[in-house]
């Protein structure tokens, strides 16, 4: 076989070779983006009211009396109040009326950064809240997120899982403390 064939040979299956390349790089690109584009599986239908803890305000307890409440046992339980959004204020200042609305966020920082940690998405639900709100019959509420949805997690090292216990057992003493005035 002269020089010339051998080269014009490796030529062609370098060629042979970069098509085929190419195409499979293609089919690959197509196989990913179908699999990214296709639908995701719907989740569960959820009742709303399956994921918090409810309490009513005690009949003679104001509103008032329960945010102090919960203020004093969150500073007697070493849970920080971090921030206080008076929601419903903000409302009437837009023009609207609103029954009373009030965020408490409460947080226990060093847990907080030690779930994170664990895994990004328990930021979304930092800080814990315990919110004030007044039905439209004049019943207050208080309301929070139910921590034992997340006391499930089966890969929560027995450390965190202590640490989310307290964190929940505090908030438990805090939303208790609230509705029944325990000043």
């Amino acid at each position: 076989m002269k020089q010339a064939d051998l080269h014009a040979g490796v030529g062609i299956v370098q060629q042979t070779f970069r098509v085929f390349s190419a195409c499979l790089f293609a089919l690959v690109l197509s196989s990913n983006s179908a699999v990214a584009s296709a639908p995701k599986k719907a989740p569960p239908p959820m009742n709303i009211a399956d994921t918090v803890v409810k309490l009513p305000l005690a009949k003679g307890v104001s509103m008032d009396d329960a945010v102090m409440s919960m203020k004093a046992r969150a500073n007697e339980l070493n849970m920080k109040l971090v921030a206080e959004l008076p929601l419903s204020k903000q409302i009437v200042a837009m023009g609207e009326t609103s029954r009373r609305i009030e965020i408490f966020q409460f947080c226990d920082p060093l847990t907080a950064k030690k779930m994170v940690e664990y895994d990004l998405h328990f930021a979304a639900y930092l800080p814990c809240r315990i919110t004030l709100v007044e039905d439209a019959k004049g019943q207050a509420w208080l309301v929070m997120m139910n921590l034992d949805l997340f006391l499930g997690d089966p890969n929560l090292t027995p450390s965190l899982k202590t640490s989310a216990i307290e964190v929940r057992d505090t908030l438990n003493a805090i939303i208790k403390a609230g509705a029944n005035g325990e000043i």
